[in-house]
């Protein structure tokens, strides 16, 4: 039987953000799951904005549709009746890091899905460029996001018109929203939702074996947050790297590979 790793990418990325992590691991006897999270890649975005705990509950579906074995479960934890237990191994990037902060967190403090029957069972973490912990300077992103409509009305007075394309660019440029005025409506006022949520709190209640992986020259995430998420998730790893941006999961996919491997194939 394979051992079964589920990857959650990042804001306005995609399943494909994982495939050099694929070709790291190729042979092994490891299914990689890699789904486009709603919103992103071929999968609808959501009706309305949607929070973490949304995309957490949608991400809990996704698997057990994915893993017909785990359709037998009737509760949480290591308390289910089933045919077969299997487990699941989870790595999220960014905002995948966000949700799967949020699976672990349920998970420890067997906190129930409003649906029993989707309930992941999460064996090890690993988090690369996790988001979910606030900054002042989300403030400032928040702040953004407002400026970002009302310069909108001011640059439609007449007479401004024409500077309306360029003043967005420098507004947007200005305060770091790219993927705000790259997103549709429901998506902006998604990723104003998700941004808002601090998931500090819930670290010290993880309670499941973690891996952090982080570049050390990281702008989007800052290295900071690997230092909190280390000393506050319960015996957990840091792996850090020299030189590397956000990007960790993809420019370091071979020594996070080696990482997974000693794990869920232990010498």
């Amino acid at each position: 039987m394979k051992h079964i790793l589920v990857c959650l990418h990042g804001w306005g990325g995609s399943k494909e953000s994982f495939t050099e992590l694929r070709v790291a691991l190729r042979g092994e006897p490891i299914e990689i799951l890699t789904p486009d999270l709603p919103g992103f890649g071929t999968e609808p975005e959501p009706m309305k904005p949607w929070t973490v705990d949304d995309y957490a509950d949608w991400v809990e579906e996704w698997v057990r549709t994915k893993i017909p074995h785990l359709r037998s479960s009737e509760s949480f934890g290591g308390q289910a009746k089933q045919k077969k237990q299997i487990p699941i191994y989870l790595l999220g990037h960014s905002h995948g890091g966000r949700i799967a902060l949020k699976l672990a967190y349920r998970q420890s403090l067997q906190i129930p899905n409003p649906n029993p029957q989707s309930q992941t069972l999460i064996t090890h973490l690993y988090l690369c460029a996790a988001a979910g912990i606030r900054h002042p300077r989300h403030i400032k992103r928040i702040i953004g996001l407002t400026l970002s409509k009302t310069g909108k009305i001011f640059l439609a007075l007449p007479g401004l018109s024409l500077l309306a394309p360029l003043g967005k660019k420098l507004l947007y440029k200005l305060v770091r929203v790219h993927d705000y005025e790259q997103a549709i409506p429901v998506m902006r006022q998604t990723l104003i939702k998700v941004s808002a949520e601090n998931l500090r709190p819930l670290l010290k209640d993880i309670h499941i074996a973690t891996d952090i992986f982080w570049g050390k020259d990281d702008t989007m995430t800052p290295f900071t947050d690997a230092l909190i998420m280390k000393r506050e998730i319960r015996g957990s790893q840091l792996h850090t790297y020299e030189g590397i941006r956000h990007a960790v999961h993809r420019d370091r996919a071979a020594e996070i590979a080696t990482v997974i491997r000693s794990r869920i194939l232990p010498s």
